[in-house]
């Protein structure tokens, strides 16, 4: 059986659509993709992450910033990620270090929690390198 993650879903204030596209559209990068019409009354947004995965952004009134739950997105130029998140307002921050996997955090507006992450090696093979 093979399994590839199709979307995420995550929470937003109710009546952020504005800010919410500015995020992710704007600051990611992201393309909003039309709902279904059938889930419509959630007040949801949807966004394409890549060639196969999918964001949706619904409206809820019990948004958690403390928790450490999270998404991770694999970046390309994780220190232009960085640069662009904080030229935008927001505060990127280290991690503990995973061997060959450079990485940082930052929440959105809503305080989701979101890894961006690039692969520069295999995590095991470095750690036991260090052992």
């Amino acid at each position: 059986m093979k399994f590839q993650l199709h979307h995420v879903s995550i929470p937003r204030a109710p009546g952020s659509d504005a800010m919410t596209r500015g995020f992710y559209g704007g600051v990611l990068g992201f393309e909003e993709i039309p709902a279904a019409a059938s889930v419509m009354y959630l007040d949801v947004l949807w966004f394409k992450i890549g060639e196969a995965s999918e964001l949706h952004v619904f409206a809820d009134e019990s948004l958690d910033d403390s928790s450490f739950r999270h998404f991770c997105l694999l970046v390309d130029d994780l220190a232009g990620m960085r640069d662009k998140l904080a030229a935008a307002g927001y505060a990127p921050y280290d991690g503990d270090v995973i061997p060959g996997r450079p990485r940082f955090f930052c929440r959105d507006p809503f305080g989701n929690l979101i890894e961006f992450l690039t692969i520069a090696g295999d995590y095991l093979a470095l750690q036991e390198g260090d052992q």
